[in-house]
């Protein structure tokens, strides 16, 4: 433990010397002064200071500040029992030392789901439910599932606060045969995280894109996803609602795996690092 925080739980459990300070500077101080690796300690003090570690203004005051520290979180199966838990990565400062450690307050019901980070939360769509993580308290809350049941999805954020859900979406369902025919057709639904309402659908019926989605990447505001069954790359645009095929240097690669760093993206195709920019030809 630092010298800065062992100083700081000294002054709080020793008896006050002087009345209580107001909310809004003891955020301040807390906000400013230590780290978040540090809240956990902090949270044992006492009920007063577990309240102020789960409360958004300690995070907003934080963000005001231009104090920034990002959390790492994974998402771990038992090979046992097969249930999934949600973890934090808890980084020491002063070893330099890391460690997982299971997040008990969060209940995973599918291994199976997407995870989509938009400012403090985590959203999760995956096949049995949709819920919301709070990273500040880490409590989840249910959230409205996609309106109609989707397939080979993939989900990104555009912007701050809307998440775009793509795959196959049952359109029609037809009798032949005395045997119900379902059509299949690519379509998007977008989430506002912000209303908590979901946008109604958009189907693509003139475009086949193929069935397995293995990846997607957002750059320069536009979703880039890869079909891995017939080997082409496209990308859907949000503000104008379209779709475009990429040019053939994307389609000629197999991208997996894949990360944006400056509106680049990058990735390892096992035997060299590539980069793809799409503002230059």
């Amino acid at each position: 433990m630092s010298e800065l925080m062992e100083q700081f739980l000294a002054l709080s459990v020793s008896p006050p010397l002087i009345p209580s300070l107001p909310d809004d500077i003891t955020v301040d101080i807390v906000a400013a002064r230590v780290p978040l690796n540090h809240y956990p300690t902090l949270s044992h003090v006492s009920k007063s200071f577990r309240k102020l570690i789960a409360s958004p203004k300690l995070y907003k005051r934080r963000s005001q500040l231009g104090i920034t520290q990002h959390r790492v979180y994974a998402v771990l199966q038992s090979r046992k029992s097969r249930a999934s838990s949600f973890y934090i990565l808890h980084r020491k400062v002063d070893d330099c030392s890391n460690r997982l450690v299971v997040v008990r307050s969060i209940t995973l019901k599918s291994s199976c789901g997407k995870y989509v980070p938009v400012g403090s939360k985590v959203y999760v769509f995956n096949d049995v439910d949709a819920l919301s993580i709070d990273c500040t308290s880490h409590t989840s809350q249910s959230i409205p599932d996609i309106p109609q049941r989707m397939a080979f999805k993939v989900v990104n954020v555009v912007g701050e606060k809307k998440i775009y859900v793509i795959g196959d979406s049952v359109c029609h369902v037809e009798e032949e045969g005395g045997m119900l025919r379902e059509t299949w057709k690519k379509a998007v639904t977008v989430f506002d995280t912000e209303t908590q309402l979901w946008e109604p659908k958009l189907v693509k019926e003139d475009m086949f894109l193929g069935v397995l989605w293995s990846d997607s990447v957002v750059m320069d505001g536009k979703i880039y996803m890869k079909d891995y069954s017939k080997g082409n790359s496209f990308v859907y645009e949000p503000d104008e609602r379209k779709w475009e095929f990429m040019d053939e240097v994307l389609n000629s690669k197999a991208w997996k795996g894949a990360c944006v760093v400056d509106n680049v993206l990058y990735y390892h195709d096992l035997r060299a690092l590539r980069a793809y920019d799409p503002n230059q030809s």
